[in-house]
């Protein structure tokens, strides 16, 4: 949102407007992706081809997104909305069927709990990355100049860097992964069986929920965080072990780290007393400290970082959760109905993360635009207020969301033992190895 703003210059609320659209839109793109994804079938399985095939288009298209050409404002909006979409698309389709591997590298949940950690660990190093270094990246190409085209053309080259190691790394996962769950039923379901059996999947229904308030949560407070530095605690540039670094990124990067210490910590907790509990805690958690840090003056330098780190590691530890629980869905789907799709199952949750950016991000736009937001401006008393609730009252709402909906879960640890006994007893029947 900063980039669109402060950058390419479009106002906020034409920019919280666009990613409501686009994302919304999107957001119904993700199981088109997952019902292509579960009936591929190539010699590299289901899943892992979209990693090789679209691993490049995935890198230019986010290079064009962050591109910067000299037209008017509607240019600017037009140009935006085309290629933020594409790029929403094209993330969609090569982030679905990696999302959907989870479900198919191993029939054990628990298995399921270690290898979600291992992916959203490594997730939140490589935004802990990006975070740190970006805007040093952009420093460096701009070389001390704030002309505004200078800085745009050093965002393009930042982002550059970045893609370039987005491929690589998606091109490691396809060379270092493998499929191993085959389906009990090997014949092709109609696309409206696998749709009616999804709307269906009442455990679904319920993380589809809890994930959209979890991403408004995350979404509201990241999109913020930049705002909030830049124009309430003063954003100034500090030097760490001689390397030139911004307060926002210490801060976004500490709260990455600090992510990473949750998604650790959530598979062992959840193995002892439960996913459901697990979740529930955390949230309840990151509401009571969400809605302290609204009193926190801008000289409490010290009390800002230290409830980044202990909301972000509440924040961290829910998603492995989401996804080794989206996972269960997919088993619990295939034991009531006799059909396995997990990429339509999967999609759901890139669907809920896309529908939770969109609302948030287009509440960020909108709510900036209602307090007077002015881009590159002294801001009045209102609005500082307004950027102070960002980071607050606001992802409070909804973190108590989520606990309402993860509440009514019920696929307990016990059940889901159930479940997968029985699936493997059904695979032996058949011959099926998992």
């Amino acid at each position: 949102m900063i980039f669109y703003t402060d950058v390419f210059g479009i106002s906020a609320a034409a920019v919280g407007t666009m990613f409501l659209v686009t994302r919304i839109w999107d957001a119904f793109f993700d199981p088109v992706v997952g019902v292509i994804a579960d009936r591929t079938n190539s010699r590299w399985g289901k899943f892992r081809p979209y990693l090789l095939w679209l691993a490049i288009p995935f890198a230019l298209i986010g290079i064009l997104m962050f591109f910067t050409p000299s037209f008017n404002e509607t240019g600017k909006i037009i140009y935006a909305y085309i290629t933020y979409s594409l790029m929403m698309m094209v993330y969609s389709a090569i982030n679905v069927p990696y999302a959907s591997l989870l479900g198919v590298m191993s029939p054990e949940p628990k298995d399921r709990n270690v290898l979600s950690t291992f992916r959203m660990t490594f997730a939140y190093i490589g935004s802990f990355l990006a975070l740190l270094l970006f805007m040093p990246l952009v420093n460096t190409f701009c070389h001390g100049n704030n002309d505004i085209t200078v800085q745009q053309h050093g965002w393009t080259l930042a982002v550059v860097c970045i893609a370039i190691v987005c491929a690589l790394l998606f091109f490691g996962c396809f060379s270092l992964t493998r499929e191993r769950v085959k389906p009990i039923k090997k014949e092709k379901t109609r696309l409206s069986d696998d749709l009616k059996d999804l709307l269906h999947n009442h455990p679904w229904w319920i993380l589809l929920g809890s994930g959209i308030a979890a991403l408004i949560f995350n979404s509201i407070r990241d999109g913020a965080t930049v705002y909030y530095f830049k124009y309430f605690v003063d954003d100034s540039q500090v030097s760490v072990w001689g390397f030139p670094l911004v307060l926002s990124g210490i801060y976004l990067a500490l709260g990455q780290i600090s992510n990473i210490i949750g998604v650790v910590a959530a598979a062992p907790i959840s193995n002892k007393i439960g996913k459901k509990k697990t979740y529930m805690g955390a949230m309840v958690i990151a509401t009571v400290l969400s809605i302290i840090f609204y009193w926190f003056d801008k000289n409490d330098i010290i009390l800002i970082f230290v409830f980044q780190v202990l909301i972000s590691i509440c924040a961290g530890s829910i998603f492995p959760l989401l996804w080794s629980m989206y996972a269960d869905c997919a088993d619990y789907s295939e034991l009531k109905t006799g059909n396995r799709a997990t990429g339509l199952i999967f999609s759901s949750s890139s669907m809920s993360q896309k529908i939770g950016w969109a609302v948030g991000t287009a509440i960020t736009g909108w709510l900036l635009a209602f307090f007077g937001f002015k881009a590159n401006a002294v801001q009045s008393a209102d609005t500082i207020n307004g950027i102070r609730m960002f980071l607050s009252f606001l992802p409070a709402v909804g973190t108590v969301l989520s606990v309402v909906f993860i509440a009514f879960y019920p696929l307990s640890e016990k059940k889901m033992g159930e479940i997968t006994k029985q699936l493997k007893a059904k695979r032996a029947e058949k011959g099926i190895e998992a």
